[in-house]
């Protein structure tokens, strides 16, 4: 099957191969993204070893496997003898490299390779030493490591101070899809559905490939979602209860953290996620978070005049907050039908629509033209004082242009009206909003919809421009 999207990724991937000299490469990144996939298939015509980790093997299985894997690919000119230390492991595959005279890049690729380390087998520093003894000696060889413990790479590869401290030549932290790869992705599968209900289902689920590849044509939305989560035999039924443990090394930290994010739909500060979770403030607490940001899941919004201690962490990953409004509680959701009756769903969607802008900011600065202006991206929440209301503006486009963008998104399932009182709120946001940030940059005030916005006489005096969720799939 021919890979959708991931342009940016093939063509680095592919470059490499064009390189004088060895690359060492890490791919990290959620489960079910299809980091495996991505590699073995741009690299299908020059891998000369492939070998992934057992999920909870000892050091004695992870080196068998890992023999045996040479074994098979090579039977007439690997090793006899089952390694017994990783140093002699490594030493294998390199008799084994020497033996191919070809002058063709050469892929050796090791699959989830934090289930390769276990307790004081040595593995990393037989890796270090397979890398910096070995391949930067080759003009040829290309070191691929992957998996989803993406907190292990990231401690332990990117940000490690030892061995393998600046070892990396390129490393990829593959996200899900875009809209637009997603609708791409359906369309290879030939799954034809309007922009919206494309939507609607990322919205549920992400861009993740591996809970989108069995959707099947002829099917609405209410059946799609049913199949994916609802049914007795659905593919998602239970993947909640294994994406964050494959993901992460003590990963009650990191739910407690995003099941407390996902009762408050704006976000949360460190002090209140401190507060809503038990957690102590700390290195630890600095761990998780980065990690949960760095694999997608929350995203840091740094506010327009406070400091930086109160800035919002906001989840942002689909399934996650799915699963906590609708399937966290089990018994009380039976079907997408009931689910879309309830205040719960329209709250939900709403929120989860921002999420989708925040996600698809590049588009949206596409959209506007103003692609190659540095911004900065946030919602802004006033409470309000005895003087003057609260507002609340779903998100901001900061400009280092002198001006700034915000942004009324709206989801719903026909054309919005802007009514004279909706005209009259928004000039008082806009007038609130310079008042509390003492702003001086032009402020436009941008819709962006499902279905458009009406132009009626209301609309042409209060809002500059308006996007449709079209522009979101560009």
């Amino acid at each position: 099957m021919k890979i959708v999207g991931r342009q940016k990724e093939i063509n680095l991937l592919q470059g490499l191969l064009e390189q004088d000299e060895a690359s060492f490469v890490a791919v990290y990144g959620r489960r079910r993204v299809g980091k495996t996939y991505l590699v073995r298939q741009v690299y299908k015509k020059q891998m000369v070893f492939d070998c992934s980790g057992i999920l909870r093997g000892n050091m004695e299985q992870q080196l068998e496997n890992f023999w045996r894997t040479l074994g098979d690919k090579y039977p007439k000119k690997a090793s006899n003898t089952p390694p017994k230390t990783w140093i002699e492991a490594f030493f294998q595959l390199r008799a084994v490299l020497n033996t191919l005279k070809s002058d063709a890049p050469k892929v050796v690729f090791l699959d989830e390779i934090a289930w390769f380390e276990t307790p004081a087998s040595g593995f990393l520093s037989a890796l270090d030493g397979f890398w910096n003894q070995y391949c930067t000696k080759r003009s040829d060889i290309i070191l691929v490591i992957c998996g989803s413990a993406a907190s292990w790479i990231i401690e332990k590869v990117i940000n490690d101070r030892g061995g393998l401290h600046n070892r990396l030549t390129n490393r990829i932290l593959l996200k899900p899809f875009t809209l637009g790869e997603t609708k791409a992705f359906l369309e290879s599968k030939k799954v034809k559905l309007t922009l919206k209900e494309i939507a609607q289902i990322y919205m549920s689920v992400g861009g993740i490939p591996f809970y989108l590849k069995d959707i099947k044509a002829g099917y609405s939305v209410p059946q799609i979602l049913d199949q994916l989560f609802f049914e007795e035999q659905a593919l998602l039924k239970d993947e909640f209860q294994n994406l964050y443990a494959a993901l992460f090394k003590n990963n009650t930290f990191h739910e407690t953290i995003v099941a407390a994010l996902a009762s408050k739909n704006k976000g949360l500060t460190r002090n209140e996620i401190i507060q809503a979770s038990g957690m102590k403030s700390g290195g630890g607490l600095s761990r998780v978070l980065e990690e949960l940001v760095q694999c997608g899941f929350i995203k840091q919004i740094f506010p327009i005049t406070k400091s930086k201690e109160d800035s919002l962490y906001r989840l942002i990953d689909e399934f996650s907050l799915f699963y906590y409004k609708f399937l966290a509680q089990g018994q009380e959701h039976n079907s997408w039908a009931l689910i879309t009756q309830k205040q719960s769903f329209k709250i939900w969607s709403g929120y989860a629509f921002e999420n989708l802008c925040f996600k698809h900011i590049s588009q949206i600065k596409q959209a506007l033209s103003i692609g190659g202006v540095i911004t900065n991206e946030y919602a802004y929440t006033f409470k309000g004082n005895a003087d003057t209301p609260g507002i609340q503006i779903d998100m901001m486009i900061e400009r280092a242009d002198n001006c700034m963008n915000l942004l009324e998104v709206k989801f719903h399932d026909k054309e919005f009206v802007v009514s004279k009182n909706y005209e009259q709120e928004l000039r008082e946001k806009v007038a609130i909003f310079r008042e509390q940030t003492r702003t001086r940059k032009s402020i436009f005030v941008t819709m962006l919809s499902a279905f458009g916005v009406k132009k009626n006489e209301h609309y042409l005096s209060v809002v500059t421009n308006q996007l449709l969720i079209d522009d979101l799939f560009s």
